[in-house]
């Protein structure tokens, strides 16, 4: 069998939903690494976030977070690490509508420091964060704005967060990409434009010397409707949300709470 690239989402995908990763499927994408494929995760979370399943994984591959804009090995100088940001324009004009938008939090991520809005301190979870406690330093204050971000995250009360993604990106004339994250959070991520999963595993394909048709994708989410046409086999999540279905080639038997994406691996490769 040709070498296999395997893009993982996390969010209601690999991981379950207290955050962790089952012994099972550690061991299994050991194994799967054993064989020679390499297995990349694509997250829209900062790679803060994902640095301990990063390493629960053994992995030494690539990592694909902010949903796409910043692709690099973590903890390693790589000379193929790509970054791409937001115009702070942007996070400018967010702020401008964070009542309108019924924001309970409005972040600005960067590769290692992020700054959020404190006006609803009870509604932050700062796990969200990769944090223990979000303090007085970390308040978003337009003084602050000096850089352009990675990535935007917002928390809506917004009953509908998939509209609510639709009319922000037609009032930012889809100068950016913005999309929900998995599982029960309304959350928005915000990314520059034309960055998704999609874009970023293409530069890991042609940097490693793959097509499309050598990767496999797992997602459960909106933002994974362009990895998943990409890959030549897509998987959607047997959890996936229902705008994913149509992007994708077949559906995992088993729920992330469940380990699908281990046991489809499994099946596949073991």
């Amino acid at each position: 069998m040709t070498k296999k690239m395997i893009a993982l989402d996390l969010d209601g995908t690999l991981l379950h939903s207290d955050n962790t990763i089952s012994d099972y499927t550690v061991d299994t994408i050991n194994k799967v690494q054993e064989l020679g494929h390499q297995v990349v995760i694509a997250t829209g979370r900062p790679y803060r976030m994902a640095i301990d399943h990063y390493k629960r994984l053994n992995l030494s591959t690539p990592m694909i977070s902010f949903n796409g804009s910043l692709t690099h090995v973590p903890e390693k100088k790589w000379q193929f690490e790509h970054s791409v940001t937001i115009d702070k324009k942007y996070l400018l004009e967010t702020l401008k509508l964070e009542d309108a938008v019924e924001a309970d939090f409005i972040a600005s991520e960067y590769r290692k420091n992020f700054y959020i809005t404190m006006e609803n301190p009870d509604s932050i979870n700062p796990q969200l964060f990769g944090v223990d406690n979000i303090t007085k330093d970390m308040a978003l204050d337009v003084k602050k704005i000096t850089r352009n971000p990675n990535a935007l995250l917002m928390q809506t009360r917004h009953e509908d967060k998939y509209t609510l993604a639709d009319e922000m990106r037609k009032h930012f004339n889809y100068e950016m990409e913005i999309d929900s994250w998995g599982g029960p959070l309304n959350i928005l991520e915000f990314s520059p434009k034309g960055i998704n999963k999609a874009y970023a595993l293409s530069y890991l394909l042609r940097i490693m010397n793959k097509s499309k048709n050598d990767l496999i994708a797992f997602g459960d989410e909106h933002n994974d409707t362009e990895m998943l046409s990409l890959a030549g086999r897509g998987y959607a999540m047997k959890n996936a949300s229902s705008v994913l279905l149509p992007f994708a080639d077949m559906q995992t038997t088993f729920s992330n709470e469940e380990d699908g994406v281990a046991k489809e691996l499994e099946k596949i490769f073991l």
